[in-house]
């Protein structure tokens, strides 16, 4: 066993210590995958401001968050501004807290209730049966072919997925910051003096 070990680490090391110097490339990808999700989200709350405040203060067919102004325009705000720090690199492990926020009111307040998945399970019986007869509707009232050339229909399940998906992305980079050489958090670190 002890030989197995040996070997198994031998190999290890010799391949892995060498991937050090590209380490930065993880927090990069994790960045540059989360700047259009922010920025999307957030400059569509901007350009429907009035919207979305009412979206957060409707008890009824809203969320119900108390002072929906102030949120509305934190969570706008917090999303657009944080997607152009991630894009750069600047201030990532900060700006990474408020957006776990955002995620976490998400999760808890809008995609709760629908459970896990983002997309229904197009198995499940009921939900086949309303895909077939959407799809016998647009065969019969609409261009079929032309609205699924870029992709299937499917039935939005709206459930907590993506939103988990983002704050465990959000969270690796609190730990691991922007990333080594491709983050103007590395450059400003080398500039600060040692100790600081």
């Amino acid at each position: 066993m002890n030989a197995i070990a040996g070997w198994y680490y031998s190999i290890h090391n010799a391949i892995f210590p060498r991937l050090q110097q590209a380490d930065g490339l993880a927090p990069l990808a994790l960045r540059l995958y989360l700047v259009p999700v922010f920025w999307m989200a957030g400059t569509n709350k901007i350009a429907n401001i009035d919207s979305t405040i009412e979206w957060f203060g409707n008890p009824d067919w809203g969320l119900g968050l108390p002072a929906p102004e102030l949120m509305a325009y934190l969570a706008a705000y917090t999303e657009a501004i944080g997607a152009l720090l991630l894009l750069i690199g600047l201030a990532t492990r900060w700006v990474a807290i408020p957006l776990m926020i955002t995620m976490l009111v998400a999760i808890f307040a809008v995609h709760w209730p629908n459970g896990w998945a983002a997309i229904a399970d197009s198995g499940a019986q009921d939900i086949a049966v309303r895909l077939g007869a959407a799809k016998d509707i647009l065969r019969e009232h609409g261009n079929y072919n032309w609205l699924t050339a870029k992709g299937n229909f499917v039935i939005l399940n709206n459930g907590i997925e993506f939103a988990v998906t983002y704050l465990i992305m959000l969270l690796v980079l609190l730990f691991t910051g922007g990333g080594r050489y491709v983050s103007v958090d590395y450059y400003l670190s080398r500039l600060a003096p040692a100790g600081r």
